[in-house]
């Protein structure tokens, strides 16, 4: 099943993030078995962070939970909401992305 998640930055992400990033990342990568599509969300501008939108293939709710609650960034606290929204996929293409 797929799982879209979505989190809400915290004000002051772009201050913190650097600190994080490295172990947010690697945790990604390690995560390459279940992890379908991963990136920051941004203001139309492009120059802030305000979130991230994650998609991951896991059996259930409760393993796409576990998959954030793990992460890093997660844990120490870089979002205020986080939603998990089962979807279904309807159409595939990933050459649309390239170079974006």
């Amino acid at each position: 099943m797929l799982w879209a998640i979505t989190r809400v930055a915290v004000p002051d992400f772009a201050a913190r993030r650097e600190k994080g990033l490295q172990a947010h990342l690697d945790y990604l990568r390690s995560q390459k078995g279940i992890l379908v599509l991963s990136g920051a969300t941004l203001t139309n501008d492009g120059t802030e962070v305000i979130g991230s939108l994650l998609i991951v293939n896991v059996g259930s709710r409760a393993e796409a939970r576990a998959f954030v609650d793990a992460d890093p960034f997660q844990r120490a606290g870089m979002f205020t909401k986080v939603t998990i929204t089962r979807m279904r996929k309807e159409q595939w293409n990933p050459q649309a992305a390239e170079g974006a």
